[in-house]
C-alpha cells in the first residue's frame, strides 16, 4: 500500500514540474530600432537580452493612435527575430535573420517576438 502511494506521490510530482512553465530565457546579442520622439527627431533605442518566445510591445510607439510605428530594427541577436506591425504581436509580420545587416527606415514596426533558431 504504501508503495502504491509513493509512486502516485511521485507522479503527481512529475506532472507537475510538467505544467509549470520553464524558466525565463533571453537571448544573447542586442536588437535596436529607431522612432520618432516627441522632439519630432528620430531616436535610437538598444535593447539588451530580449526574452525569447515572448512578445514585446515596444513601449514608445506601443499606442497606434498617439505614435507613429518604430522603424529600422536590426537583429544582432543570436535568434530570429519576427518584428509586427502592430502592438501585442498582431498585424504583417517580417521575419529577421539573427546578426542580420540593419534594416531600411521603410519596415515599420511595433512589437518583436525572437525565437531560438531549430536545427
Amino acid at each position: 500500500m504504501r508503495r502504491r502511494s509513493a509512486v502516485a506521490a511521485s507522479l503527481a510530482a512529475f506532472a507537475l514540474a510538467l505544467a509549470l512553465p520553464a524558466s525565463a530565457q533571453a537571448a544573447t546579442g542586442d536588437f535596436s530600432y529607431k522612432f520618432i520622439g516627441l522632439n519630432g527627431k528620430a531616436q535610437s533605442v538598444t535593447l539588451h537580452a530580449l526574452p525569447s518566445r515572448q512578445c514585446v510591445t515596444l513601449p514608445e510607439v506601443a499606442d497606434p493612435s498617439s505614435s507613429e510605428p518604430a522603424f529600422a530594427p536590426h537583429n544582432d541577436t543570436d535568434e530570429w527575430a519576427m518584428v509586427f506591425t502592430g502592438p501585442d504581436c498582431e498585424g504583417d509580420s517580417w521575419t529577421l535573420r539573427p546578426h542580420g545587416r540593419p534594416t531600411t527606415d521603410n519596415l515599420k514596426l511595433r512589437s518583436v517576438f525572437l525565437t531560438p533558431p531549430q536545427f
